[in-house]
């Protein structure tokens, strides 16, 4: 039987983080992960390069059925710390749009660096090694049943994530064993993940593929509700791109999603004022303010009317054709699901968890991390620093509630 001050199951991005964090401060720490392949989901990231946080990050950037449960371990582990320590380790890296930060070369580098930090800590890894039983001993202690052998440990860390891309690895062993423990799992779903549409829907606009603009996204109602001001691309079998994968996470099964694909624009005014000025065919005139294949397909069903010079226009022909734009109603007929899913919303429920410390309220020495737990983040490094942070804030609280010799005396 081999003993440790910490057992971490998963070694993605918040489970080595936290392993590292925690071996550092004198704890005995092991790392088990039953993936052949080491931190698949951080390497694939980014289109390669690790989108490692976002400089914007704060609360309202996360969904969650408990919204201030992010707050603390976010404000005590900020985006500036983990810029920190990539900087530490020489990697270079360069701020996309809106906030996003990248590797200048690649997500192995964020790997490398999760690794040394894990070595400073004399961290032990098992991989692959899968957990077959975890039980709570008398003692207050876990013992847990794996390929390896059997372990126990004074304290249990659940960094497993969520079920997106399963052929990376995914898995809902997180969800079982928390309600192994009592706990209540939030519906898992997948998010951050294409739309699907009906094909005989969309016949109309598959000439647009390829097109991509910046488009005002809207979906859901009350609390729930999504808006985001990003990028769409235009494909053959729908609508995909920056702001379908931001609205999936908002969007619910049978709602519409709601689109202004001139935003920031009173394109009723507009067109009215070219009625003064232009002698264009209305297609025309709409071609010199939009994309002129998106201009192309929305005139098509107009017919003549498209043919017709401005003046001859009537305002509520123009203002018709601008609400049909700004105005764009669709409806889904579900997602690509979690092959597709860059994360997974839902999970554990936080309510059962502290803020402070991520521990159980329901079994004390028992805490969950990273994307398992039900704080999932938006599009553009969040949820790599949702990672970060509640990694830090449950090994920092683990170190301080064990002391550095508990498994070592």
């Amino acid at each position: 039987m081999q003993r440790f001050d910490l057992v971490v199951i998963g070694a993605g991005a918040a489970g080595l983080f936290g392993a590292g964090v925690a071996g550092q401060r004198g704890l005995k720490v092991l790392v088990i992960d039953h993936a052949a392949k080491l931190a698949e989901k951080i390497r694939i990231s980014g289109g390669g390069r690790c989108n490692f946080t976002n400089r914007e990050v704060g609360p309202a950037h996360f969904l969650s059925e408990n919204p201030a449960f992010c707050r603390s371990a976010l404000a005590r582990y900020t985006p500036r710390d983990f810029i920190a320590l990539v900087q530490k380790n020489r990697i270079g890296w360069h701020e996309k749009h809106r906030g996003q930060l990248f590797c200048d070369d690649s997500s192995e580098q964020i790997i490398g660096l999760l690794l040394r930090e894990c070595e400073a800590g004399q961290v032990e890894r098992w991989q692959p090694c899968s957990v077959e039983a975890v039980r709570l001993l008398g003692s207050g202690r876990f013992e847990l049943d794996t390929a390896r052998g059997p372990v126990q440990a004074a304290r249990l860390v659940v960094a497993t994530g969520g079920q997106s891309i399963p052929k990376i690895g995914a898995t809902d062993f997180g969800y079982r064993l928390a309600r192994q423990f009592g706990h209540r799992i939030v519906e898992p779903r997948p998010a951050l993940v294409p739309l699907t549409f009906d094909p005989a829907a969309w016949a109309p606009f598959s000439a647009l593929a390829g097109l991509s603009l910046e488009v005002d996204i809207a979906s859901g109602t009350g609390r729930s509700r999504g808006h985001f001001l990003e990028d769409l691309l235009f494909t053959h079998r729908g609508l995909s791109g920056p702001a379908v994968l931001q609205i999936s996470s908002h969007w619910q099964p049978g709602a519409p999603i709601e689109l202004d694909l001139a935003p920031g624009r009173d394109l009723v005014a507009t067109l009215r004022d070219a009625k003064v000025g232009s002698r264009r065919q209305l297609g025309n005139e709409l071609a010199t303010h939009l994309p002129a294949r998106l201009a192309e397909a929305w005139c098509a069903p107009l017919g003549a009317l498209a043919q017709r010079p401005m003046p001859e226009i009537r305002d509520r022909d123009l203002a018709a054709l601008a609400a049909s734009l700004q105005h764009w109603t669709l409806q889904p007929t579900g997602t690509e699901g979690w092959r597709k899913a860059e994360v997974t919303a839902g999970g554990i429920d936080t309510r059962e968890l502290s803020s402070q410390t991520l521990e159980s309220q329901r079994v004390p020495g028992l805490h969950f991390i990273g994307e398992v737990v039900d704080v999932t983040g938006w599009l553009g490094g969040y949820n790599f620093q949702w990672a970060w942070s509640s990694a830090q804030a449950c090994a920092l609280a683990c170190a301080e509630a064990l002391g550095p010799v508990v498994a070592r005396s």
